[in-house]
């Protein structure tokens, strides 16, 4: 494996059919090893208002008391997974359906906070990466799910970004002397917006020190906010590159012209 992408995808594009069929087409012409992370946040929450169960989020990260808990392990484990599994499967490719709980592949801790108790979410404390190393090398295009385990039997919602960033940076430790490995966020946007009413207002590139100037400024705000800190994160764990940018653009990947928004150090 010369190149390996760690792709997420997330946004409106999960829970819009013809979307989300144009982005597994344009995916499963990719030539290059990968592993797709998806969300499913807005069905999540859906199916909790018709359940009565009230949504809260902090900072786009959504606090899971047990009855989130259940209704996220549905949905991502089940509706939106197997979904997407069944149209890589109609595409000719050979996916297999996830969660961190299966084959071990992501271990996590309940997350401790100072002041906000955010329930049943896990902090990732490792990744299976030989597990999954083996199910490419084995013909197997890995389809992850945003839940965890903590290893005695408690699912545990993580976010997607988060998890795709840690993936991302297990995979890059351990293959770090064989392949560079890439992390792509994917929505329905063109890449992270100065002004999210205009799709021609894509920032190309984002440093560090930019980051903190457009979050005091409100330009970065909501769920942008643990995607950002995710692909900053990925950096310095050896991840070769991180690009936000539209679900369509992932069928110009492998040539480099992907366009978006390019997260860099400095």
């Amino acid at each position: 494996m010369k190149s390996l992408f760690v792709i997420k995808i997330g946004g409106n594009v999960i829970d819009n059919d013809a979307a989300l069929a144009s982005f597994l087409d344009r995916l499963a012409s990719l030539k290059s090893a990968w592993i797709l992370v998806h969300g499913g946040g807005k069905l999540a929450t859906e199916l909790s208002a018709r359940l009565g169960i009230e949504t809260q989020m902090v900072e786009g990260r959504r606090v899971t008391d047990q009855a989130t808990l259940d209704v996220v392990t549905m949905v991502y484990g089940g509706l939106v997974n197997k979904r997407i599994v069944a149209a890589l499967q109609a595409r000719g490719l050979n996916a297999l359906g996830l969660t961190g709980a299966d084959g071990d592949c992501i271990r996590a801790r309940k997350r401790e906070h100072p002041t906000t108790d955010y329930g049943f979410v896990g902090d990732v404390e490792r990744v299976g990466v030989e597990r999954l190393l083996s199910l490419i090398q084995s013909g197997f295009l890995p389809v992850i799910a945003p839940l965890s385990h903590d290893g005695q039997g408690i699912m545990l919602n993580t976010n997607a970004d988060t998890i795709a960033s840690e993936v991302a940076s297990a995979l890059a430790s351990y293959r770090i002397a064989e392949s560079a490995v890439h992390l792509v966020y994917c929505f329905e946007k063109q890449g992270v917006l100065r002004d999210v009413e205009d799709e021609t207002s894509v920032i190309s590139r984002i440093t560090a020190h930019d980051y903190e100037g457009l979050r005091e400024q409100g330009i970065i705000a909501k769920g942008m906010i643990p995607k950002m800190d995710n692909a900053f994160a990925a950096l310095r764990r050896s991840v070769s590159s991180v690009v936000i940018t539209n679900a369509d653009s992932i069928g110009r990947l492998e040539q480099d012209d992907i366009g978006g928004t390019r997260i860099v150090l400095s």
